[in-house]
């Protein structure tokens, strides 16, 4: 799994001109999703993005993570994330999971940053058309690959 967040200090995501999630302060997540991932990926970005630290403490100084400081999360799915560019200039999308493994993974992927967050998290709608709006803060903006744990 890819995935891509990005502090925010607010996000929102629009399908058919209707807003399905809105957040204030908190984390867009942009999630690509191989058929290779699995539950440990699942687990591993989830506990990352849910406890990486990355707004200002007191002292404005990096050291709380987004649970710490009650902020909201949005997952949007984006099989783009996969895109293989190494060859000529259309990428190929063949490392991306197709839709019967993507959605279950996820799915599950959602569950568990919600259970690692201690609240429901916020989502675009899998497969469809979004327009995702967002105010990044900072700005930060990470990148982490499940099977490149940097």
């Amino acid at each position: 799994m890819k995935v891509v967040l990005q502090r925010v200090s607010q996000a929102s995501v629009m399908v058919d001109a209707e807003i399905v999630a809105e957040i204030q302060k908190g984390v867009l997540v942009l999630v690509g999703i191989e058929a290779a991932d699995n539950q440990e990926d699942i687990d591993w970005l989830a506990s990352k993005i849910v406890n990486m630290r990355i707004f200002g403490d007191e002292n404005d100084v990096m050291n709380c993570s987004v649970k710490e400081i009650d902020g909201d999360i949005i997952v949007v799915s984006q099989f783009t994330l996969q895109a293989l560019t190494k060859k000529g200039n259309r990428p190929s999308y063949i490392k991306a999971a197709r839709p019967e493994i993507a959605i279950p993974i996820y799915e599950n992927f959602v569950e568990k940053t919600a259970e690692i967050l201690g609240k429901k998290v916020l989502t675009g709608v899998f497969g469809a058309d979004m327009k995702v709006s967002l105010l990044n803060d900072g700005p930060v903006t990470i990148v982490m690959d499940s099977k490149n744990k940097e």
